[in-house]
């Protein structure tokens, strides 16, 4: 992984639109079926759209029917973070990325095999980099 990026708020508020923002810093969530990503099919790496960190790969992408881009695993194990999250009246696994902090989705034990797991990751904290750039 590369070097944590640390940036006040306010630098923060200037690089990301109020969406990204929200969803990033204020760990909120983008509404089902929305994100640009949802139905991509697209070959390349998923990059956090704050600091650029390669989190996800296509190859791990997978339609979960939730409204939200999925994934069975981490493309870059150790650009991602977790930590309990007990907001919302239920306790659930926050994704965020490693290098800058950035609240990305939630991962839940549901996913198809082999890892069980679905990485339910907003579309506004992606960027996808296309294979023949990656």
């Amino acid at each position: 992984m590369s070097e944590t990026i640390e940036k006040t708020e306010e630098e923060w508020r200037e690089q990301l639109t109020p969406e990204q923002y929200e969803i990033m810093r204020n760990h909120g969530t983008e509404p089902a079926f929305t994100g640009k990503y949802v139905d991509a099919k697209d070959d390349g790496a998923y990059r956090c759209a704050a600091c650029g960190a390669e989190l996800f790969s296509s190859d791990t992408k997978f339609d979960s029917g939730t409204g939200w881009p999925s994934f069975t695993e981490p493309g870059v194990a150790e650009n991602i973070t977790t930590r309990i999250d007990p907001s919302l009246g239920m306790v659930r696994t926050e994704v965020l990325c490693a290098r800058c902090g950035s609240h990305l989705g939630h991962v839940f034990d549901d996913g198809p095999g082999p890892t069980g797991k679905r990485f339910c990751i907003n579309s506004c904290a992606l960027d996808l980099e296309p294979a023949e750039e990656a």
